[in-house]
């Protein structure tokens, strides 16, 4: 038997695909029909991954959770309109599926929870375990209307010894450039351990003021990483300039978590709020 596998799996009621490396007892499931969402990882049965309000809530009403991805635009646009490589669009959350915050801001993008992904490879090796999915863009008039530029997203995963690695394409359409703002929302925890005792050591060296809303104001402040315990302290904070490189860990229950920007994200936001593990 190999030590690496993908198989067929559900969460609540929805189909899954399984990753598996059984030497190191980790399991990463990932749901292709709802916006190809990381929807758990396991160590020793143990879920790393914040459910939050779970996946079959994501499907929902994009309640998000896991690992999801944040397309064409990761956290808030500041208002209902946007201009862009040539585009001047108007959202209308009548006609598009858009969600907003609650200052009525467009947020986390036009892709949440789509059923729009088509897997198109799963395989297992003796070196890991590998899927593949595409998005066609450009072939679903709802997400044109708020995104009107042409494109293809492609995201592989893999899951080699104990690194699960997500690469994400987006190849532009023969009509111009595409605007690249995505992201992706790793929601991570520790079992095991009290949330306020989690260590983290952050590679950030500035952080955004933001306005009452969330918006960057333009103006920024040092920031130190004091490799503390979480304790009391909450985050939702833009920064936008990180140490090289660019490796996020969390420790804690005799685990350590670890989050690596490899290439193409030059800012991050770090998200922990009060009353959430």
């Amino acid at each position: 038997m190999s030590d690496y596998a993908v198989t067929e799996g559900s969460q609540e009621g929805l189909p899954t695909r399984v990753l598996i490396a059984r030497d190191r007892e980790i399991e990463a499931a990932f749901a292709p029909g709802v916006g190809m969402v990381g929807c758990s990882l396991r160590h020793r049965s143990d879920e790393l991954l914040g459910q939050r309000g779970g996946l079959a809530k994501y499907a929902d009403s994009g309640s998000s959770m896991g690992i999801p991805l944040l397309h064409p635009w990761a956290n808030r646009l500041d208002g209902l309109r946007y201009a862009a490589a040539e585009h001047e669009v108007t959202l209308d959350p009548e006609a598009m599926p858009v969600r907003l915050d609650a200052n009525g801001l467009p947020i986390h993008g036009l892709a949440t929870a789509s059923p729009h992904w088509e897997l198109e490879d799963a395989e297992a090796g003796e070196r890991g375990a590998r899927l593949a999915a595409r998005l066609d863009w450009s072939a679903h008039d709802e997400l044109m209307a708020g995104f009107p530029y042409p494109h293809v997203l492609e995201v592989e995963v893999t899951l080699a010894g104990s690194t699960l690695t997500v690469e994400t394409v987006l190849r532009a359409g023969p009509d111009g450039p595409v605007p690249v703002a995505f992201g992706y929302h790793p929601y991570l925890t520790l079992p095991g351990a009290p949330r306020g005792d989690w260590e983290l050591a952050l590679p950030l060296r500035r952080r955004a003021r933001l306005d009452e809303r969330g918006i960057p104001t333009g103006e920024t402040e040092p920031f130190t990483d004091d490799r503390e315990p979480l304790g009391e302290r909450t985050f939702d904070d833009l920064f936008v300039e990180l140490c090289h490189p660019p490796e996020f860990l969390m420790r804690g229950g005799g685990r350590c978590l670890e989050v690596r920007f490899e290439q193409g994200y030059p800012v991050a936001q770090v998200y922990a709020p009060e009353g959430e593990d």
